[in-house]
C-alpha cells in the first residue's frame, strides 16, 4: 500500500502537500489557518486562535536515518528567532507532526532530528503538541497582539502590531 505523499518526487511540491495537510488538522481541531499573500516571509501560514495569531513555518520530511527523521531549517537563507513562532514538522511515512516553539528549534541547529517513540529524542515534548498553538501567549513565546483602530468606514478594524 502507498503512503500518501510519499510518491512526491518535487520537494516543493511535497512542501505544499504537507501545507495542506498541516491546514487541514488545524481546522479538524478548531483552529483559523490563513496563508499569507506572496512567498517573501519565512513562514507558510498563521493560526489565529481567540484572537491570537501565531506564524507557522511548515517542514516535512521523508529523509530517514536509522530511527530518526531529518528536517532541514533554511529557506533562501538560515531562519532567525523571530521570523516565525513555530515549526510544523511533518514526518509524511508516519503521518506524524511535531509543533515545535522556535526558540526551541532554531539553538544554532541547521536540521532537526526526531526519533519517533523515544522518550529521551530531544524534540519528544513535541511529537503532536497541537495544544502549544491554543496555549496562553505567556507559556509558548511570541505572538502578535492586536489593536484596534477605526477603519475609513468608521468601524474597528484590526491591526498587527
Amino acid at each position: 500500500m502507498s503512503i500518501p505523499g510519499m510518491e512526491i518526487k518535487d520537494r516543493k511540491r511535497r512542501g505544499e502537500w504537507a501545507e495542506l495537510r498541516f491546514l487541514s488538522r488545524a481546522c479538524e481541531l478548531g483552529m483559523t489557518v490563513t496563508r499569507p499573500w506572496g512567498e517573501c516571509v519565512h513562514y507558510d501560514l498563521v493560526v489565529e486562535q481567540d484572537g491570537r495569531f501565531l506564524r507557522i513555518q511548515v517542514k516535512s520530511t521523508i529523509s530517514k536515518k536509522n530511527k530518526s527523521y531529518a528536517v532541514t531549517l533554511r529557506g533562501s537563507k538560515p531562519y532567525a528567532i523571530g521570523d516565525f513562532d513555530f515549526i510544523a514538522a511533518y514526518i509524511i511515512a508516519l503521518d506524524l507532526w511535531y509543533i515545535i516553539p522556535a526558540a526551541a528549534a532554531l539553538r544554532g541547529c541547521v536540521q532537526l532530528s526526531m526519533t519517533p517513540g523515544s522518550a529521551k529524542s530531544r524534540y519528544a515534548p513535541y511529537c503532536e503538541a497541537w495544544h502549544l498553538l491554543k496555549e496562553e501567549r505567556s507559556s509558548v513565546g511570541v505572538a502578535m497582539p492586536i489593536q484596534h483602530s477605526a477603519c475609513a468606514n468608521g468601524s474597528n478594524c484590526p491591526i498587527l502590531t
